[in-house]
């Protein structure tokens, strides 16, 4: 399994154009949990705002991520040596491609996602993944690709997932939900913020109070105002953590406790 993060919208060079480049070789387990890793770690989770809770924003979904790697690994040629599953990530979408076209001929451009027959090149494989539960009942996982995608906050039908085939390949394109395809791609509707690795660590962290001085060291950081300035001043205000004694701030019993998310 070949996977690469470029830079932009489309491909360039390997050595100029790619952020991020992994090769995959072992069993079927392996290579999916390996290439929903890889999709994971480029990818960014946004939030916004609402009155009493914050709403995540994931730039896909985790579950039609897992759909379309499955389908992937289940539906491939396996017959054709020297060829392997491609995932190609870019600024606004991923693409996914395995090696064979549709099993029995014609293109998945001919079919309606929502009524087309189940057909398995691997029946062994298929039903390997589906006594491990990473796959539902057959023939539902494009429709499934579709539904999880449509469930992220910010979803329209520009962002509905593609699927497009030859006599050589079958490929399946997730679009970024937080990637304004109208405008500018930084834009995102609402207040959008991009969370750091440490505030992540923070937010974990806090599930249950913690003082400014626990967070710091568990963050691997000594200087305690810097982190306050840099971390912490940010998540209060933007809602995701707050002071467990709002009224007395700078109180010698003050905590932080992270906002629960729905």
């Amino acid at each position: 399994m070949f996977c690469t993060r470029w830079n932009g919208l489309e491909k360039g060079s390997i050595f100029d154009e790619a952020l991020d480049d992994k090769e995959y070789e072992g069993n079927l387990i392996y290579l999916l949990k390996s290439g929903s890793e890889f999709i994971r770690n480029n990818s960014k989770i946004r939030f916004f705002k609402e009155a009493q809770y914050r709403v995540d924003k994931p730039d896909y979904a985790e579950r039609a991520v897992t759909e379309a790697l499955v389908n992937a690994l289940i539906h491939r040629d396996y017959i054709v040596l020297g060829s392997e599953i491609h995932i190609d990530m870019f600024d606004d979408r991923v693409e996914i491609t395995s090696p064979g076209g549709m099993f029995g001929g014609g293109s998945i451009q001919e079919y309606d996602i929502y009524s087309i027959r189940s057909m398995r090149r691997n029946p062994v494989i298929a039903d390997l993944f589906h006594r491990m539960k990473y796959m539902e009942r057959r023939g539902s996982g494009l429709r499934k690709i579709v539904s999880e995608t449509e469930k992220l906050p910010g979803y329209t039908e520009a962002y509905k997932p593609e699927f497009s085939s030859t006599a050589t390949d079958f490929r399946v394109i997730l679009k970024n939900v937080n990637y304004n395809l109208e405008g500018d791609a930084h834009q995102v509707i609402h207040q959008v913020i991009e969370l750091s690795t440490v505030s992540k660590q923070i937010l974990a962290f806090c599930t249950t109070p913690k003082s400014k001085k626990e967070l710091a060291v568990f963050c691997g950081f000594k200087d305690l105002r810097n982190f306050t300035l840099k971390y912490i001043n940010p998540l209060l205000e933007s809602g995701q953590l707050e002071m467990t004694i709002p009224d007395k701030p700078k109180s010698r019993n003050q905590k932080y406790i992270t906002v629960r998310s729905e």
